[in-house]
């Protein structure tokens, strides 16, 4: 009775033993697995605060331009208020009725000169009248905020 009882025990123990030894396998292949998915995550986000912050010097910069770019149609709205105050001083039907040389000179010079404003304004090179000008109307009565010496309209 002895024996059997030692053989019972041995039994138990041997299905105890494996018991556990597959536990330990299987833990450990959990944690193998557990570990993998730690560093996949990891990775995804150190990937997603790189994008973060790639979107948030983006935004920043889309945001200076729009800056800029009120800051310029700022300028151009005054620059049209000029102009629309300058044709509002004169009836143009009524001055040219009454003296058209005079109004036709006038308005030939004021479109060579726009038409200059505009090849200034697409990067040509300044004539050396254009340079050696000494105030925003010397250099061209049409287009002044574009003289090198000035920076608002």
């Amino acid at each position: 009775m002895g024996f059997k009882l030692a053989f019972i025990m041995f039994l138990l123990m041997c299905g105890m033993g494996a018991a556990g030894k597959m536990y330990y396998d299987n833990t450990q292949a959990r944690i193998q697995i557990l570990t993998e998915n730690n560093a996949k995550l990891e990775t995804a986000v150190q990937t997603q605060e790189e994008a973060i912050q790639s979107l948030q010097a983006d935004f920043a910069r889309a945001n200076e331009e729009l800056q800029k770019v009120n800051a310029e149609f700022a300028k151009t709205r005054a620059q049209n208020n000029v102009l629309s105050d300058k044709l509002a001083r004169h009836d143009l039907g009524v001055l040219g009725n009454a003296k058209p040389g005079l109004v036709q000179r006038t308005i030939n010079r004021a479109s060579v000169k726009a038409g200059r404003c505009f090849e200034l304004l697409s990067g040509a090179e300044l004539t050396e009248t254009e340079k050696n000008a000494t105030s925003a109307n010397a250099f061209n009565s049409e287009c002044p905020w574009l003289w090198p010496g000035t920076s608002t309209p």
